[in-house]
């Protein structure tokens, strides 16, 4: 096997061991950022910031990932990507031991900027990673599976930030720092990947142009992602909504349930034909949010959104990833990570300013009508930006 090629074939297994540490990686990953990000805004309103400084933290978060991920996506192909996970999950956990001191939040959200980089590097390395090891027929059910492991955390991780938050914030990022380190003991367990060539790293600039470019649907309505993670509880305690994590946990158990079920659909009957439905899912979930915010409308809101932004993703990535050449996947899911942590980032930042002047209610409707646009913007340019690798390789036709 050449450096270039991928660890898996499509007679390989889904289920190894490889597969199964990816997976504890991950869950770590969301584990450790669903404690920080939910409390950061709280902790920003405490030492005197606004709602719109408050959402700068995810905003500034995403910023930065979405800015250096043509960076780091590069650094995965060319250093390998385990190298990439263990200085991103290290450094991570620096940078939380910093912020249990600074009492400014101005300097809190400029040290994020820094932060943003390395959550660049964990998500396009890991990305890869599992790509390389997923055989190329069940991608989409693969992607699907292991995208399980940051739901599961997602599900707990908020009402653990919280429970650590009544103790303070310096012991949010004690715990934060802890499970960092513990993502790079798993990572350096992983097996070694070998970088790919010299001459095709430098085949090609550090971003696929046309996967950025349709990954602006995954912006659209990313946009509104990043106002639920910061503000969503907020949105809660407004409405006396107890307990204020309560659309976490429904979003999570939503897509656990739903994840195992479109993965394989997907793959059997054509991605395109999952991801259309889940746009529309979105756009009603969000529209859900913005008009009722009681606890029944919460969760309610959260299931629908939950089945379309949690099944939309892995039908996405697997789609993409047909048109994309194996030693330019790295680039590629920079690509697609830029377009979708500037949604989130812009989501997250836009939410709190609307939510400072008109309310939650007007901000998350905002969100609702832009996510409304990813559905005529993916069909418009798709066949347009999205070409075979090659003439033998053409991948199976959407509907």
């Amino acid at each position: 096997m050449s450096a270039s090629a991928p660890l898996s074939s499509p007679a390989a297994p889904l289920f190894t061991g490889r597969f199964f540490l990816m997976c504890g990686f991950t869950f770590t990953v969301f584990l450790s950022a669903f404690q920080l990000l939910p409390t950061a805004p709280y902790h920003i309103l405490d030492l005197g910031g606004s709602k719109a400084a408050a959402g700068l933290f995810l905003g500034f978060l995403t910023y930065s990932s979405a800015f250096s991920a043509p960076l780091t996506g590069s650094l995965a192909d060319r250093l390998g990507k385990r190298r990439v996970l263990v200085v991103g999950s290290v450094a991570i956990a620096a940078m939380s031991a910093i912020y249990s001191v600074l009492r400014d939040y101005r300097i809190l959200l400029a040290l994020v900027l820094v932060h943003g980089v390395f959550w660049s590097g964990l998500l396009s390395a890991s990305s890869a990673y599992i790509t390389d090891i997923i055989p190329p027929r069940r991608r989409a059910e693969g992607i699907s599976y292991w995208g399980l492991s940051n739901i599961l955390a997602v599900a707990v991780a908020p009402q653990v930030g919280f429970a650590i938050y009544a103790r303070g914030w310096g012991s949010v990022c004690a715990a934060t720092a802890a499970l960092n380190l513990a993502m790079g003991v798993i990572a350096w367990r992983l097996p070694a990947d070998a970088p790919a060539p010299r001459r095709a790293l430098h085949h090609g600039p550090l971003v696929e142009w046309h996967v950025l470019a349709l990954s602006v649907t995954l912006f659209l309505y990313s946009f509104g992602y990043g106002g639920i993670t910061s503000f969503v509880a907020l949105y809660a305690d407004s409405n006396h909504v107890v307990p204020k994590s309560i659309f976490f946990t429904a979003f999570a158990l939503t897509i656990l349930v739903t994840r195992p079920i479109s993965g394989p659909l997907a793959d059997r009957i054509g991605h395109r034909r999952v991801f259309l439905p889940c746009l529309g899912l979105i756009v009603i979930g969000l529209g859900l949010l913005a008009l009722d915010g009681s606890r029944r409308g919460l969760i309610t809101a959260a299931i629908v959104f939950g089945a379309g932004l949690g099944s939309a993703y892995p039908a996405y990535v697997a789609h993409v990833m047909q048109y994309v050449d194996d030693s330019r996947r790295g680039a590629a899911f920079c690509s697609i990570l830029a377009a979708f942590d500037t949604g989130i980032g812009t989501g997250s930042v836009v939410t709190g300013w609307l939510a400072q002047r008109a309310g939650f209610s007007t901000a998350y409707a905002a969100a609702a009508l832009l996510a409304t646009l990813s559905l005529p913007f993916f069909l418009v340019t798709e066949k347009r930006l999205l070409r075979p690798l090659a003439a033998g390789a053409r991948p199976r036709p959407g509907p």
